[in-house]
């Protein structure tokens, strides 16, 4: 059963989710899911591969994106600038419980030049805090001025 959790009026995380998921994110308006969990974490999910060919089933386009416990990379970082900014419709993002997803979310429009302020409080809006990464997106936004 889907738990989509709306961020922005493009992006969306959710926790895991499941192959049935895709036809309730294809009703409304997913074009792109980005995965941020590594294959295998816990025993059960679906891999990346099975979701990407679910998603391509729907005609959704599929970016995996793994994250390791809480350290964000420049590159993953950039990679979800990228899957964003290529995206033609809403985004949905996953993992465990959505935080990665969301956390790396906030990283990625920091860097864009957002007000981590505004993030602060979509994020709060859909359950989920950006404490972690506050310092970090209050760096990324700085370099956009």
């Amino acid at each position: 059963m889907s738990q989509f959790r709306r961020l922005s009026d493009s992006f969306m995380a959710s926790p895991q989710i499941s192959l049935e998921d895709i036809g309730a994110a294809q009703k409304q308006g997913v074009t792109l899911i980005v995965c941020n969990r590594p294959d295998d974490e816990d025993p059960g999910q679906p891999s990346s591969s099975e979701v990407r060919d679910a998603a391509g089933d729907k005609n959704i386009e599929f970016v995996w994106i793994p994250i390791s416990g809480g350290n964000f990379s420049d590159a993953q970082i950039g990679e979800m600038i990228d899957a964003l900014d290529s995206a033609e419709g809403q985004v949905l993002a996953y993992c465990r419980s959505g935080t990665r997803s969301t956390l790396l979310w906030a990283l990625a429009e920091a860097s864009k030049g957002a007000d981590p302020d505004v993030l602060e409080q979509q994020a709060a809006l859909a359950g989920y805090d950006l404490a972690p990464v506050r310092p970090a997106m209050e760096e990324l936004a700085q370099r956009r001025k």
